[in-house]
């Protein structure tokens, strides 16, 4: 069992099984430079191509990609506009997507409650916000034709990253609107988490999947019990 990945799962407070990104087990300064920069470049290119052909369903979309196609690191907070589209009552509607980490806990519980999870503490929450290493967001904001102003704005995707800033990275609280999914917002939320890890040289991403979802994070890289390697789990005997 990787030290490593053990540490990662000493926190965790249930028992899905734990889901690797294919990465080697040593530190990630171990991958060559030129290797990883090929990995990034062929991640983008994957991101922006499943945006296509995943999120687009109808010619009344639009995706609008960043401005900036260098490879050099993003640098935190980045925000632009994911997806634009015009509905059938002429509203246009944006999809956001920011690393910025802003994100009200009273927004973020009431999206808990729409897609079943548990409610946590509102302290709680705050805290784990405040010291997760990235807070990825999806907000919708929708204008009427020609109307002036920023719009309606409403949370609808969330996921975030805790890390040791150097090596590890382990991805938290994966959620979007059930109103929302089927589109590839989920997809593409991940997507851009791990190009932003992947950018910071940090190569060793894990998170904690329920089996229902297991497929799901396959399709995206990564992979169960990678090397025979086991979530454990330590739970407080009282």
């Amino acid at each position: 069992m990787s030290a490593l990945l053990l540490s990662s799962a000493l926190n965790l407070c249930s028992g899905p099984p734990l889901v690797s990104l294919d990465f080697p087990s040593t530190p990630a300064l171990a991958l060559p430079r030129g290797s990883r920069n090929q990995k990034i470049r062929k991640l983008k290119a994957g991101f922006w191509e499943s945006i296509r052909s995943g999120i687009l369903k109808n010619n009344t979309a639009q995706v609008i990609e960043p401005a900036s196609t260098a490879e050099e690191e993003v640098p935190f907070p980045e925000e632009f506009v994911l997806v634009e589209r015009t509905r059938p009552d002429g509203t246009v509607e944006q999809i956001i997507f920011s690393s910025g980490g802003n994100v009200d806990v009273y927004d973020l519980q009431a999206l808990c409650d729409k897609v079943g999870w548990p409610r946590r503490p509102l302290s709680k929450l705050a805290a784990a916000l405040r010291n997760s290493y990235l807070v990825a967001t999806l907000h919708s904001i929708s204008k009427s034709a020609g109307e002036e102003g920023n719009g309606q704005k409403k949370l609808i995707g969330m996921a975030r990253a805790t890390s040791d800033h150097a090596f590890n990275a382990t991805i938290w609280d994966v959620l979007v609107d059930p109103s929302y999914q089927g589109q590839g917002l989920g997809k593409a939320l991940i997507e851009k988490l791990i190009r932003a890890l992947l950018q910071r040289d940090i190569g060793n991403i894990s998170l904690f999947a329920d089996s229902q979802v297991v497929e799901f994070y396959r399709n995206l890289g990564f992979e169960p019990d990678p090397e025979g390697i086991k979530g454990m789990f330590w739970y407080p005997k009282y």
